[in-house]
């Protein structure tokens, strides 16, 4: 496994296969790590927002880099801790339903709108399954990886356009 945390930049150049890791971070733990250590005996490349420091002066910068590696990165897995609303993630989940992107979706049983992202994401993408934990959401990213061809983006049964 590779591991690019913010502010390093990754260029999505080569043939390692990326996951964006998008979710909560303020106000809640961090499962960034513990997501990295569930996906640690992978090939892939997980690419952190999290930063070890965060200054206020760094919100432009911080939003900017994500945009970036939302968009270098072949998958995002989305996870919404109970802690927090999360709804900079909820804006990026909308926004990358409708993209031709690969993603991953996981809620804490006791999110408070586990209900909205069940039911919006079902209705773009209807073969996606919500998972509950964040073990269940590592295992998603395992079996897709596991069964990954040649083409690094191939298309899913859950994308918009793909095969329904």
């Amino acid at each position: 496994m590779r591991y690019v945390e913010c502010p390093e930049e990754y260029y999505g150049a080569g043939p390692d296969i990326s996951v964006f890791l998008a979710g909560g971070i303020t106000n809640c733990p961090d499962w960034q790590q513990e997501m990295v250590t569930l996906l640690s005996d992978s090939d892939l490349t997980l690419v952190n927002p999290r930063r070890k420091l965060w200054e206020d002066a760094q919100a432009v910068a911080q939003i900017e880099w994500e945009h970036r590696h939302l968009t270098r990165c072949d998958a995002v897995l989305f996870w919404f801790p109970s802690e927090t609303i999360c709804p900079i993630t909820l804006y990026e989940l909308g926004a990358w339903c409708f993209r031709p992107k690969k993603i991953f979706v996981g809620c804490h049983p006791n999110y408070a709108r586990k209900l909205d992202v069940e039911v919006q994401t079902r209705l773009e993408r209807v073969n996606l399954v919500v998972v509950s934990t964040i073990r269940d959401l590592a295992q998603q990213v395992l079996d897709w990886n596991g069964k990954k061809e040649l083409n690094r983006f191939h298309r899913d049964a859950d994308q918009p356009g793909g095969v329904k």
